[in-house]
Parts: C-alpha cells; structure tokens; sequence
C-alpha cells in the first residue's frame, strides 16, 4: 500500500497506507545482504533511466509495467516469471514485503523485477517519465472501507489522470479488488477518464481475470467463502 499524500497527485488528506510493522525473517535479511544491491533502486527525485535500471534482466529495453504495492510479493514474482517480456518496477514500503519479494526474486532467479522501497506516489511524480510506461498494476489496494475512511482511498479521479500521464498510448491500468464498494469506485473513476477504455465486454463492466493474475492463498481463501473479486482493465486510448 502507498502514501497518497503528496499534493500534486493526490489532496494532502488522503493516506492510502498505513504503515505497519512485522516481523522480517532471517531468509529475507539474507536476500537483501546477497541481492539487494541489484535488484532494489534508491529513491531519488530524479527520473529513472529505465533500461539502466533493468540492466541485469533479459532485455532492459522491454516494456515495463509500474506496480502499485505488491504485499508479500507472491503474485508479483508469479507475474514475472509469466510475462518473461516485460520488466516489472514495483513498489512498497512495508519491510516485511520487500525482503519476502527479494527472496522470491533470489529462489527463483527472476531477472526483470525491481524494486523501490518508498511512497509510490512521490516515485512516480519524480522518477517515471511521461509515457513510458506498458501498464500499472494496483492488486488489492487498501479499501478503507469505512464510509468516513473512503476519501483516502487511493484510486481517485486526480490520481488517475496524473497515473495514465506515465503510461504510453495503448497502454493499460489494470486494478482488482476484493471489496465490492472499491470496485464500484474503481470502476466510476476509471470509466470517467476521457483517455481511458474499458476492455471489458461485460455488461458489468468488470472484466475476467487476466491469464497473467494468479490466485493468492489469502484470495482463493476468500472465494471459497463466497466472496467476490473483481478485476478491471482498462487502455489508454489517446
């Protein structure tokens, strides 16, 4: 989960994390003493070279896809080793999360994540150039779902136009959601973008999970309790 609070992208008022503690393993020490210095890129408010960025992956020149708080990293290194084309730039601030990615990245010898530990929002208003990203991932964003909490939810009309500002034309945001009311939000604001197309043919608007999203443990836990999981897709058009 990110850090909304910068003006620019989002109102001051607006907290999407909160910031949390937990207990780091000595597997995830070990993976940021042995591979950290590769795969984790300082925040500065400079923009990032990409290609250099992603210099150890199989191509620094392949489209790279900016994600939004991955958690425990489960599904983003599945996603990674899936799109073995894209290179993925991932954010988060708990410790816990980036040290449980960096083990996974080590295990399983992913190339093509990286990984910057800070407020999301200031990394791509300072360091990601206009339109250059493939897409955005948001998974599983907090909720806030108390009415009075959901002003700082993260996906809202202001930041979205100043997310799809770093996507390319033909591009793509793709959120999922496992709170119904999120998803009706998500879905208000994303559809209300002028430069934004939803790819859902669904009279519902949500669209089928996409083959590259895997089923964490914590979700297919919920589905077999019956709740629900909606994903949206949708492409930058002009």
């Amino acid at each position: 989960m990110i850090n909304a609070n910068e003006e620019v992208l989002h109102p001051r008022s607006i907290r999407s994390f909160v910031k949390r503690s937990g207990r780091i393993t000595t597997g995830q020490i070990k993976a940021r003493q042995e591979i950290g210095a590769d795969f984790l890129i300082a925040y500065t408010p400079t923009v990032l070279d990409l290609p250099q960025a992603f210099k150890f992956s199989d191509d620094p020149n392949s489209p790279v896809v900016f994600e939004i708080g991955f958690g425990m990293g489960e599904a983003t290194a599945a996603i990674a080793q899936t799109l073995t084309h894209t290179n993925f730039l991932c954010c988060e601030v708990h410790d816990p999360g980036v040290g449980a990615l960096l083990k996974r990245v080590g295990e399983f010898n992913i190339k093509n994540i990286r990984i910057i530990q800070h407020d999301a929002v200031q990394v791509l208003e300072h360091m990601i150039a206009p339109a250059s990203l493939e897409g955005v991932h948001i998974f599983f964003p907090d909720p806030w779902h108390k009415k009075k909490h959901n002003k700082r939810r993260l996906i809202q009309a202001p930041f979205v136009e100043a997310l799809m500002t770093k996507v390319r034309i033909g591009g793509y945001i793709h959120c999922a959601t496992d709170w119904e009311a999120y998803a009706v939000q998500m879905l208000e604001v994303l559809s209300g973008a002028q430069n934004l197309k939803n790819t859902s043919e669904d009279p519902s608007g949500y669209a089928a999970k996409p083959h590259y999203r895997p089923l964490t443990k914590f979700e297919n836990r919920g589905l077999k309790l019956g709740h629900g999981v909606w994903d949206l897709v949708f492409t930058k058009d002009h």
